[in-house]
């Protein structure tokens, strides 16, 4: 799986106006606490705000904060929005591929590698991973020592 720069900085700015709650924060402040191109950024934050994860206010004093409290935001969430699906093969939905012969079981494995994708971007907050009180599923992953090393 790979983790696009527009994930990375979508979930690290929604990180950061967790952390300010209350008022507006805006774009450059959001850029300089997690040191991010604010254009990109820019492009980002409009994404997430169609999508209703982020709300924005015009003006000397605006910027953006979070739609709903941060536990209420998934990684998941944010993922499809800046990326699309979480997992596809060719273009289709892991369930919607279909093989023949020796490859016909692959459609099985495909779905259950979006199924234990989902278990972890889905069963996280942006609340649980800003306070580190991350789900058990995610820290006993994290625990397996090979899951920190490149194969």
């Amino acid at each position: 799986m790979d983790i696009s720069a527009k994930t990375d900085y979508a979930i690290r700015a929604l990180l950061a106006l967790a952390e300010r709650p209350g008022g507006p924060v805006s774009v450059e402040v959001l850029a300089s606490a997690q040191t991010l191109p604010k254009k990109f950024l820019e492009a980002i934050l409009s994404d997430l705000r169609r999508a209703g994860i982020v709300t924005s206010q015009r003006g000397a004093s605006g910027g953006y904060t979070l739609a709903r409290p941060a536990a209420e935001i998934t990684l998941g969430e944010v993922f499809r929005v800046v990326d699309g699906p979480l997992a596809e093969v060719r273009g289709l939905r892991p369930h919607e591929t279909a093989y023949e012969g020796v490859a016909k079981h692959l459609p099985v494995v495909w779905v259950a590698v979006r199924a234990s994708l989902r278990r972890v971007l889905d069963e996280t907050s942006l609340e649980q991973l800003r306070t580190g009180a991350l789900p058990e599923q995610v820290r006993e992953l994290a625990t397996d020592p090979g899951a920190w090393q490149n194969r």
